[in-house]
């Protein structure tokens, strides 16, 4: 990205009325990634996660546990979503909740700005919501009902009975931006990535936009439509306008000219939200639209996307207990295409534990450092001359590093440890194939043993950087091992476009025992 540039990045702010499961955990590990590599890439860099607080659904569950709606979510937020963020070792700069007073006060702002600017209109409405969606529902997610909910309509994603809603409301002019979206679409066509979510959107988009309905009279639990309080505003529109107000919409504009535009990274479930209606209520205020929206896919689990409703929800904790953050964030963002489906299983968490993590990358870490500290005494041997095969592992690890920037500027995290895997590969195959411990019993081999050895360490400190966004605490532990926190500085530091040129490492500096990265793992 050009330099100098914001790279203001967000998660959807989760609903907190569940505890969090594998699929909100693997959202917030993406965004931080990639947060993560523009950070440490010199990029003014900017990481937004937060919770939604406010809705129907919200006020119902407080009611079943006899606690007032703020309690409900003070509750739930301490203890769950903000461990969440500890658990995987995420690293945002900000945590918005829509119950905070600079949220709710610079919501109302913008309401009335679009409400100033002529977008806003009363008018009765009737239709089907879905309480779990906080959701008026389009006619292709209503089905008929069987079983219990026979001759009841009901919601295509919670299997639910719809709730026939009249209200008088206000409405937001949503219908009047259907070209300005098209011609969106049309002249930035990354706006809305991958290629099959874009397609999505223009095809909803195309077959007409009714005007939302931006207000709900019927209960209380929600931030007041300013010049209406018998009206709160529709929690899909106060949950949108977090990614302003948490950068300072309506009160600091210097942050806001700074941070501003975002981009977003959703579930395709809420796509239709971030790639119609916000960006149609930012032209409305005058503001410039998202600089993009990334809609990844469905983790699914025994083919069925995950729901607490159906008990398919896994807890973060439970992988990581037994596999630690550092392979959740690597199983997750390298084993799924970043924006298409991917099934979890727990067999394949663990061979790929096992295949790329322990015996791949541990391995090699292990066998460099015992092998230097061995035939070397602990300190890194000067290179001597370099053979094609040591010019070779150079490449490998140059194109490694400008293949991973490229793909993580795409948005496409799994290519970029692929690429970044290609050193770990190349390096276990070189100790293979110029075996260190012959050449150790050849007084003569000294030199060779020494290029042979730096080599490994020099790759080794190129991965500890170019996976130190995706695997924090390992490539930690692998830096300070490798002398380098003592002579180069910290890891945080080492600037990631820069990873793959080589001579980093310098020759003399001692290297430290190395426990095991991933240890092997007993699972009952």
């Amino acid at each position: 990205m050009p330099a100098g540039e914001s790279f203001y990045i967000t998660t959807p702010i989760y609903y907190p009325s569940d505890v969090p499961h594998i699929g909100h955990g693997y959202t917030s590990v993406a965004v931080d990634a990639l947060a993560r590599w523009h950070r440490q890439s010199g990029d003014d860099t900017w990481m937004l996660t937060g919770t939604d607080e406010h809705g129907q659904k919200m006020l119902r569950a407080a009611a079943a546990n006899n606690v007032t709606p703020q309690e409900w979510v003070d509750k739930l937020v301490t203890e769950a979503w903000f461990p969440l963020l500890k658990t995987l070792d995420v690293a945002n700069d900000d945590f918005i909740r829509t119950t905070q007073e600079r949220h709710e006060e610079r919501v109302k702002k913008f309401v009335q700005a679009i409400y100033d600017r002529g977008y806003i209109y009363a008018g009765e409405y009737e239709a089907l919501y879905c309480v779990g969606c906080e959701e008026f529902k389009p006619e292709s997610e209503i089905l008929d009902g069987t079983g219990p909910f026979e001759g009841l309509k009901v919601c295509a994603i919670h299997s639910k009975p719809l709730e026939l809603l009249q209200e008088k409301n206000y409405f937001f002019k949503l219908s009047e931006f259907q070209d300005r979206l098209l011609e969106l679409y049309k002249s930035e066509p990354d706006f809305v990535r991958p290629e099959s979510a874009r397609n999505e959107v223009v095809s909803f988009v195309r077959q007409g936009l009714k005007d939302l309905s931006i207000s709900r009279s019927a209960f209380d639990w929600g931030i007041e439509v300013p010049w209406d309080s018998s009206h709160v505003i529709y929690v899909w529109v106060d949950a949108l306008l977090n990614y302003a107000t948490a950068v300072g919409y309506g009160e600091d504009e210097e942050t806001f000219a700074r941070r501003w535009p975002a981009y977003h990274v959703v579930g395709k479930d809420i796509l239709r939200f971030h790639a119609v209606i916000w960006p149609a209520m930012l032209m409305a205020a005058g503001l410039d639209v998202p600089k993009g929206v990334f809609a990844h896919g469905w983790l699914l689990v025994g083919g069925e996307k995950m729901s607490k409703s159906k008990l398919t929800g896994i807890a973060p904790t439970e992988i990581t207990d037994v596999f630690g953050s550092d392979a959740y964030r690597f199983y997750f963002l390298s084993a799924i295409a970043f924006g298409q489906d991917g099934s979890f299983s727990w067999e394949d968490l663990s061979a790929r534990y096992q295949a790329e993590l322990a015996n791949g990358f541990g391995n090699l870490a292990s066998r460099t450092t015992a092998m230097i500290e061995k035939y070397f005494e602990g300190i890194v041997p000067p290179a001597g001359d370099y053979t094609e095969k040591d010019l070779e592992i150079q490449r490998i690890v140059a194109d490694a590093a400008k293949n991973a920037d490229a793909a993580m500027e795409l948005f496409r995290i799994d290519e970029a440890i692929k690429e970044i895997w290609t050193i770990v590969d190349a390096l276990n195959g070189y100790i293979t194939e110029n075996e260190p411990w012959a050449l150790a019993r050849d007084e003569s081999q000294r030199e060779r043993l020494g290029t042979v050895l730096y080599t490994c360490a020099e790759g080794l400190r190129a991965l500890a950087v170019l996976l130190s966004p995706v695997m924090p605490q390992s490539t930690e532990k692998l830096w300070v091992a490798l002398g380098a926190a003592d002579s180069i500085g910290r890891l945080q530091d080492q600037p990631l476009r820069e990873a793959g040129s080589w001579g980093v490492l310098r020759p003399g500096i001692s290297v430290n025992g190395l426990a095991p990265l991933f240890p092997r793992v007993e699972q009952s």
